[in-house]
């Protein structure tokens, strides 16, 4: 079966949404912090349209089955380089895992990137959620910084 990778449409937004209510499902057990369903993490359809974004999707006969964004961000005033790639809007669909599809998304994305001019990517991975950080370091992504927290409660 062959893959195509290609740039989303305003069309594909019912199957991204569901996408979406997937990569929110597979957080919940990492983010205690999440508030109940419905949540929504990205307007998809914004992201489609900006200039600074792209989302890219993997279809199978005819059947979209992956997804990822790229976004370019401007990076802490203090660090290299200015801007950056941002990724996100990972997914794969259940039945199409382990085919390589996150790869080519990624690798789509890291072209896309390299087009705007720029020399970074980034991304988010919850500690824990052990398959995705070996499959992006895989990729070449190495752990760059923790961020931690503190709840405090009401006495």
């Amino acid at each position: 079966m062959p893959v195509i990778i290609r740039p989303a449409t305003r069309d594909d937004l019912p199957t991204l949404l569901r996408f979406e209510q997937g990569i929110i499902s597979a957080e919940r057990p990492y983010d205690a912090l999440l508030k109940p369903d419905p949540i929504s993490y990205y307007n998809i359809g914004e992201m489609i349209d900006a200039p600074d974004a792209i989302v890219m999707v993997a279809e199978i006969d005819g059947e979209l089955v992956a997804s990822g964004y790229a976004k370019k961000r401007r990076s802490r005033h203090y660090t290299s380089p200015d801007w950056h790639a941002f990724l996100g809007f990972m997914f794969v669909a259940p039945d199409h895992r382990g085919k390589g599809l996150n790869r080519l998304i990624v690798e789509a994305l890291t072209g896309w990137a390299r087009d705007q001019g720029l020399t970074e990517i980034r991304l988010t991975v919850y500690p824990g959620n052990d398959p995705a950080l070996r499959a992006y370091e895989k990729q070449g992504f190495q752990p760059y910084l923790t961020e931690m927290r503190l709840g405090l409660e009401d006495d």
